[in-house]
């Protein structure tokens, strides 16, 4: 049986918890008494027959025809799949894409249909590598479309292959796949991770070109987004379902949307989905035992043991049909799965940001994506309102390392060393240099030819944070490198004893105090 999330208040029987910081975690003890200490929700139960349940969602989809009534000889099928950015860690095989990818094709067999394309919904992502394409569609799929150029990365920046669908009311662009747009069918298969995902981000995100993303991917937007998770209440989602709804008009979109539980670590790290309280002597051993060995371990192995791992995530759902009655009912899974009720704000809000984004998969977590992980997505991850007050503080654990992925992440080198040394101004820094990136023809040819993310790539990043900035009057990063906390324009403090010390200018003496015990994942209800 799940237990849902657990608010816990600190007092002087509490054990160390856990803070993740990067490629480790540490056993913090300094938490002051009375800190609210919002834990995830435990997993929620899962489908017993996996295949049974995607055959069940493909027959009788919502609001639409069983997928088989929409297959015909002669038809131009796309499927297209989220990228490697989710989940988070890597699913272990076989990935749920490619386990309702075969059951697609095995149908599109059976009708007859031989003109099918399979397209990496990566929008301004990196191009995926062959293996990491494997992983996703699984070895049988691939050996089959893979070498024939029938399965490959979406490319925002091939003219030819791109489609103008028209603009909203609001002036936004709508540019995606052409193959996509000219299909007959275009079914997409998503994962949906956390409330964020899926819905009319889905097609009208990652299928699509700069032109179109420049519309919601800005700091304006952005810090009109309370919050990322909840739709209702996000301009970016705003704008993205104003360009859904055109798209929905034009092309005949089957959406597969399925969502997962909360099994994020394997062993032997699954001590870290246990409240800390409840470790077992097996567990207080094997946590020892590996933070002694994160301690000793060189930087790359240490990035290879992390980034090697696969979570043991279960399918809790899969719907399938219109993309807002599927999405509708994804939401109520998805909120099942990590809503934890929070009463009122605090003072202050502490965070640990993990080795892992969305951005930095089989790479390195620089110092723009922990920014964009701790105030982008963290921060947001609330229904209602912040966790933390207007003006309050938020304290962060990562240690803000340099290493920067020359391959992944070239542009982002340029922004740090030219573009923050200028302005840290979300709205400045976009106004300014956007374009300048955005069309750099070396970029572009990096995003285009190897694996390396787009050339605007790290200002959205920043505009990720664009909210928490505007919210918060003081950012300090526990254990962070105090120069590069610099040129973020935050700043860095030893332990968390010295970041309360030096927020108390803001926040008091005895500031009232909320740690999110995250990953694995959680959405804050504050009431």
């Amino acid at each position: 049986m799940s237990r849902p999330g657990f608010v816990l208040e600190v007092d002087d029987r509490t054990p160390p918890l856990v803070v993740h910081e990067g490629l480790g975690f540490r056993l913090e003890d300094g938490f002051p008494l009375g800190t609210r200490v919002v834990y995830p929700p435990e997993s929620i139960p899962t489908v017993p027959d996996v295949d049974a349940a995607i055959r069940e969602a493909l027959l009788h989809p919502h609001d639409m025809d069983p997928l088989p009534e929409l297959l015909f000889a002669g038809m131009r099928l796309t499927i297209a799949f989220d990228d490697l950015s989710l989940p988070l860690p890597t699913m272990r095989a076989p990935d749920i894409r490619g386990r309702i990818i075969e059951h697609v094709l095995t149908m599109a067999a059976e009708a007859g249909v031989d003109d099918v394309k399979l397209i990496a919904a990566n929008a301004l992502h990196r191009r995926m590598t062959a293996a990491e394409l494997k992983h996703i569609v699984g070895e049988r799929v691939f050996r089959s479309f893979y070498p024939q150029g029938d399965l490959y990365n979406f490319d925002a920046e091939d003219r030819s292959e791109l489609a103008h669908l028209g603009t909203t009311d609001k002036g936004e662009d709508i540019e995606i796949s052409k193959r996509a747009a000219e299909s007959d069918l275009l079914v997409y298969v998503n994962v949906n991770l956390v409330a964020m995902d899926g819905g009319h981000k889905s097609v009208g995100i990652g299928l699509a070109s700069y032109n179109s993303l420049r519309h919601h991917h800005n700091a304006k937007t952005m810090v009109h987004s309370r919050s990322f998770m909840d739709h209702k209440h996000s301009a970016m989602h705003h704008s993205a379902w104003r360009m859904g709804r055109i798209i929905k008009d034009t092309v005949k979109v089957f959406q597969i949307e399925t969502t997962l539980d909360n099994d994020v670590f394997p062993k032997p790290f699954d001590f870290l989905q246990k409240r800390e309280w409840e470790w077992s002597v097996r567990d207080q051993a094997t946590m020892l035992g590996v933070r002694r060995g994160l301690a000793v371990a060189p930087q790359r192995m240490r990035h290879k043991m992390f980034h090697d791992m696969r979570s043991v995530y279960g399918l809790t759902g899969v719907n399938a049909g219109e993309v807002e009655a599927v999405h509708e009912r994804t939401l109520e899974k998805v909120h099942q799965q990590h809503l934890v009720e929070v009463q009122g704000q605090s003072d202050v809000l502490v965070m640990g940001v993990p080795y892992l984004g969305p951005y930095n998969v089989n790479s390195s977590m620089n110092p723009i994506l922990a920014t964009c992980m701790g105030l982008g997505y963290y921060f947001n991850s609330y229904r209602g309102q912040p966790v933390v007050r207007k003006g309050g503080a938020v304290i962060l654990y990562h240690p803000l390392n340099e290493g920067f992925n020359q391959l992944h992440h070239p542009s982002y080198v340029d922004f740090y060393e030219e573009v923050l040394a200028e302005s840290t101004d979300p709205a400045v820094v976009g106004e300014k240099y956007e374009q300048q990136f955005a069309q750099d023809p070396w970029y572009i040819h990096l995003y285009r030819t190897s694996h390396a993310y787009h050339g605007v790539h790290p200002f959205y990043m920043w505009y990720w944070a664009a909210h928490a900035m505007d919210h918060v009057d003081e950012v300090i990063w526990v254990g962070g490198d105090r120069r590069v906390a610099a040129r973020l324009g935050f700043r860095a403090a030893s332990t968390l004893a010295d970041a309360l010390e030096m927020a108390s200018g803001t926040v008091g003496s005895s500031p009232s105090i909320t740690y999110l015990h995250n990953p694995p994942h959680l959405l804050a209800d504050v009431r």
